[in-house]
This record gives C-alpha cells, sequence and structure tokens, in this order.
C-alpha cells in the first residue's frame, strides 16, 4: 500500500519538474524528449503485453471478465481524453506565437489530468498485486512524464497564461496522478476482490497510453532514432523484469 503511493508521488515529482523546464525558461531539445517518449513507450507496451494481460488473467480467474475489464479501461481512457476533453497530445507547443485558444487549452490540460489519473492508478493497481510488476508499472511511467509536464507548461504559455496559472496547471496533474492512486487503495479497503479488475482495467488503459498517446507522437518525429529506440525500451523492460523475477526468486 505505501510502495504504491510512494512511487506516484515519485512519478508526479518528475512531473512538476518537466513543467519547470519550461517555466524556468531551460531548454529542453525536442530530440530528448521524443527518445523519452519512444523509450517509455516500448518499455510500456513490453510490460502490457509480456506481464499486464497474463496477470490480468491470474488476478481475475476469469478470462472473459479479464478482458472485459481491459475494454473498459481502454474505452474509458479514448472517452475522457477525447470525447470529454478534445484536444490532447504530448510535445511542446509550436504556435506560441498566435497562442491557442481556450476551448483547446483546457481541452488539452483535461486531457492530460486525465491520462495523469489513469497513471496514477495503473501504478497503484500493479502494485497492490504484485510489488515488482507495479515497479515495472512505475517505470514506464516516470519516462514519459517529464515530457507530460513539458507538455502542460508549453500549452499553457502557448495559450498566453499567467505565470500563476501556468504554476497551478503544473501542479494540478501530478495532483490527478495521485488521486488516481488513491482511489485504487479506497476501493482496495472496501472489497480486496476489486484489485483483479482493476489491474485488468488499467492494463487497457495502458495499452491505450502506448499505442494512442505515444507511438502517434513517435511517427510524428523526424528520423529513425525514435521508432528504433521505442524496441530498445521494450528490451530494457525484458531485461528489467528478468532481473526483478530473479531477485524475488532469490
Amino acid at each position: 500500500m505505501v510502495l504504491g503511493i510512494l512511487l506516484s508521488f515519485i512519478a508526479a515529482i518528475a512531473q512538476v519538474s518537466g513543467g519547470f523546464l519550461v517555466l524556468k525558461n531551460s531548454r529542453w531539445p525536442k530530440s530528448a524528449e521524443s527518445l523519452m517518449l519512444a523509450l517509455g513507450a516500448g518499455f510500456l507496451l513490453a510490460l502490457v503485453f509480456l506481464e499486464l494481460i497474463p496477470e490480468s488473467f491470474i488476478l481475475t480467474n476469469h478470462d472473459e471478465f479479464a478482458l472485459l475489464a481491459m475494454l473498459i479501461g481502454f474505452s474509458a481512457l479514448h472517452f475522457f481524453e477525447h470525447v470529454l476533453a478534445g484536444h490532447m497530445h504530448f510535445g511542446e507547443e509550436t504556435h506560441h506565437d498566435r497562442g491557442i485558444g481556450k476551448h483547446s487549452l483546457f481541452g488539452a490540460i483535461g486531457g492530460l489530468a486525465i491520462h495523469s489519473f489513469f497513471d496514477g492508478m495503473a501504478i497503484c493497481a500493479a502494485t497492490q498485486a504484485k510489488s515488482s510488476i507495479g515497479v515495472l508499472v512505475f517505470v514506464a511511467v516516470l519516462l514519459h512524464k517529464v515530457p507530460e509536464g513539458l507538455t502542460v507548461a508549453s500549452v499553457m504559455r502557448a495559450g498566453k497564461s499567467t505565470q500563476r496559472a501556468a504554476r497551478m496547471a503544473n501542479f494540478a496533474l501530478p495532483a490527478a496522478t495521485l488521486a488516481g492512486a488513491l482511489l485504487v487503495l479506497l476501493f482496495v479497503s472496501i472489497d480486496t476482490r476489486l484489485i483483479g479488475f482493476l489491474f485488468a482495467f488499467s492494463a487497457g488503459s495502458s495499452v491505450y497510453v502506448g499505442a494512442c498517446d505515444l507511438i502517434p507522437e513517435i511517427n510524428r518525429s523526424r528520423g529513425r532514432s525514435a521508432p528504433v529506440v521505442v524496441f530498445i525500451g521494450m528490451l530494457l523492460f525484458w531485461i528489467g523484469a528478468h532481473f526483478l523475477n530473479k531477485i524475488a526468486g532469490l
């Protein structure tokens, strides 16, 4: 329980740090941002297919129930990000000269906040089920938290927001991450059997994050470096998972 909250808190701090890189006028190379997203996408997708989905079947002990929970998780994130929020993408805004409208501004922040909420849920649900998987989910989330922080700060700047409003938005996303983690703890305290559903739900939402949020951003990048790094992220996951499983077996 404590581990899940701690890892969610660290991920939230990473997100705040990314925002302050923009708010303090520090330059963050676009290539570095793309490579971090690519590494995170590869790591996350390998995590989903090699750990989260198989573990979901074990925890729920019911294949159809697990698949339904995954579909709900995938659909929920799509609905909240693109139906309610309507405008969300990673990467620093480039149209600073003309600004962006309030609708796009709040849509982007809302979409990122929802994304962060599900990140917190995924970390905590995985940790509740199996601490080693929780650590792997945390690493996958951490790899895209700094670019996420860069995005929210740059969006606020592009929308001609005040420094105070930009800071508030920068802290809103980490707060959403922690809220997602706390929600999982609340459900588990009510009924521990819900952990199987929440784990499978998080697996579905993680598929969406990797395949629909991160990979499209990588495909927009120039050159072949970022697409290649996706495969490095997958390899990194396999090595990390093998290492953790070996430690757990000792």
